[in-house]
C-alpha cells in the first residue's frame, strides 16, 4: 500500500439508485446471493465494455489482462485485510459465483487461501456499505488499475420524473483509478454504464 500511494491517482464518485437491484436481492438471497456478489458481477460485466478499467500499467506500458478477475476486500478478525479473488466473473453464473465466495471467505478468515486465490485480481471492490458507510476513499491495490469503494444504499428523498417527490434508495460509488492509465472520462464512462446495468436491468446479471 506504500507503494502504492506513489501512483498517480484520483478518483470519481457517481450516485446509483438501487431499488430494483435490492428488489432482485430480496428475490434471491435465499439462494445464498450475497449483495456484494452480485456487485462484483455488475461490476465484471460492465469491464467487457471497458477493458482499459481492468488493465494496469507494467514495466512501463499497460497491461490488458486475458480475464475479468474481481478481487473482493475481506476484513480478517485480526485486523487484516485480504482480497480474495473470483476468477472470470463476467463469464461465471451468479449462483456458482455466490458458492466460490462463501468456500473463498471461509478459508481466507481460517487463513487457508493460496497465494493465486488472492492476489491474481484485475480488478478490486470494496464494499463498506454493511456498516453503514455512505462513501469512502480506497488505495489502489498494487498491480491494478482501479478499486470501487461502495458505501451503502440509504433512502434518499429525490425529484420524480413527474416533478414530484419520492424515496429512492441510492448508494455512492467512488473509484479510485491509475492516471497512467486510465483518464478521467474512462472512468466516467465506465461508472456510467455500471449505473445503467444497476437501475434499468439487474435481471441480467443472473442470466
Amino acid at each position: 500500500m506504500v507503494a502504492s500511494l506513489e501512483v498517480p491517482t484520483y478518483h470519481v464518485g457517481y450516485t446509483i439508485t438501487t431499488d430494483n437491484l435490492d428488489n432482485l436481492y430480496k428475490q434471491i438471497k435465499s439462494k445464498g446471493v450475497t449483495m456484494t456478489v452480485l456487485l462484483a458481477k455488475a461490476v465484471a460485466m460492465t469491464l467487457q465494455k471497458h477493458p482499459l478499467l481492468n488493465a494496469c500499467y507494467v514495466d512501463q506500458s499497460i497491461s490488458y489482462p486475458s480475464s475479468i478477475n474481481i478481487a473482493l476486500a475481506v476484513a480478517m478478525e485480526d485486523g487484516g485485510l485480504i482480497t480474495p479473488v473470483l476468477q472470470n466473473a463476467d463469464k461465471t453464473d451468479i449462483y456458482s459465483l455466490s458458492r466460490t465466495w462463501k468456500d473463498l471467505v471461509e478459508r481466507a478468515r481460517a487463513k487457508q487461501l493460496q497465494p493465486e486465490e488472492y492476489s491474481s485480481g484485475t480488478f478490486t471492490l470494496s464494499n463498506l456499505g454493511m456498516f453503514g458507510v455512505d462513501r469512502f476513499d480506497a488505495i489502489l491495490p498494487p498491480g491494478t488499475g482501479s478499486i470501487l469503494a461502495v458505501g451503502a444504499s440509504l433512502p434518499t428523498v429525490v425529484a420524480t420524473e413527474d416533478g414530484m417527490m419520492g424515496i429512492r434508495r441510492r448508494m455512492q460509488v467512488n473509484i479510485t483509478c491509475d492516471h497512467r492509465v486510465i483518464y478521467g472520462a474512462h472512468a466516467a464512462a465506465f461508472l456510467k454504464d455500471l449505473a445503467r446495468l444497476i437501475e434499468t436491468d439487474p435481471q441480467s446479471l443472473t442470466l
